[in-house]
């Protein structure tokens, strides 16, 4: 009796292993690392955590520029998915601001399912198609079914396809998550540029790194690695002690001409 428990652990133990190494090996190109600060590798899943609401326009924005780094010439498509009753309550991304991000508006879609199931199916949906170069859902509330299975899931499957799953959440909660990253994003008070001291700066963000680890190194801290840091047209640049960054262009990052019809239909869709 005791050898056949032992025999089905053994088992049970390599069958894991297989799930957890195979995907991550199956091609080396899909784990491949974006250039630039807090660019991770493609095909994982994140969480990113706003403490609250009126931080969600910070954790969002994190969002979309990690987006961008996943995007490659044959993966440009990024999809946004909020529930339908969620986009009520925290409102839609703008879409000519996206190019501040340096996104292409044309190359985002966005879907509004109704229950929480039907959002999870459709990230598993978009992260199988080749043309998809990241998922970003906003989810408001916690749900059960958002769980560590349904995170494991998302994990296999974003190994698998190479496509990146980054979920916005909100609170100071912690659940049980398969997810390799998750983040913290507060505001923080921007530098104004140089040429107008009360004119707006760029967006400056506090990240914390509290899950997962970036280019091999370790947390510095057991709450996590804590980055302050500027978007700017080069993506993210490290702000100093002083409040400056070390790069010299400090104009926000954008993609191409902005898309007006774009703007418009998503202004209507809310």
């Amino acid at each position: 009796m005791l050898g056949t428990k032992i025999h089905t652990l053994e088992t049970l133990r390599q069958q894991i292993a297989a799930l957890e190494t195979n995907p991550l090996l199956k091609d080396a190109a899909l784990v491949s690392v974006p250039a630039g600060l807090l660019a991770p590798p493609r095909g994982s899943v994140h969480e990113v955590f706003a403490d609250g609401p009126r931080d969600g326009g910070a954790a969002l924005g994190f969002a979309f520029a990690q987006a961008r780094f996943m995007q490659e010439q044959n993966r440009q498509a990024v999809l946004f998915l909020q529930l339908r009753a969620d986009a009520q309550e925290l409102g839609l991304p703008y879409g000519l601001g996206l190019g501040g991000f340096g996104l292409d508006a044309e190359r985002l879609v966005y879907v509004r399912p109704e229950t929480i199931a039907e959002l999870l199916w459709a990230i598993e949906e978009a992260i199988a198609c080749r043309a998809v170069a990241a998922v970003v859902a906003d989810i408001a509330h916690p749900h059960k079914a958002l769980d560590f299975i349904a995170s494991r899931r998302l994990s296999l499957r974003a190994a698998a396809s190479g496509a990146s799953v980054l979920l916005v959440r909100y609170g100071r909660e912690r659940e049980a998550s398969a997810a390799k990253y998750r983040w913290r994003v507060s505001p923080a008070l921007s530098q104004p540029p140089p040429y107008d001291a009360n004119a707006p700066g760029l967006p400056r963000w506090q990240v914390t790194l509290e899950k997962g680890s970036l280019g091999g190194r370790r947390k510095a801290a057991p709450g996590g690695e804590v980055f302050l840091v500027d978007w700017t047209e080069n993506g993210f640049e490290r702000v100093d002690a002083d409040g400056r960054t070390g790069g010299a262009r400090r104009a926000a990052a954008v993609s191409g001409a902005p898309s007006a019809a774009l703007g418009d239909r998503l202004s209507e869709a809310g």
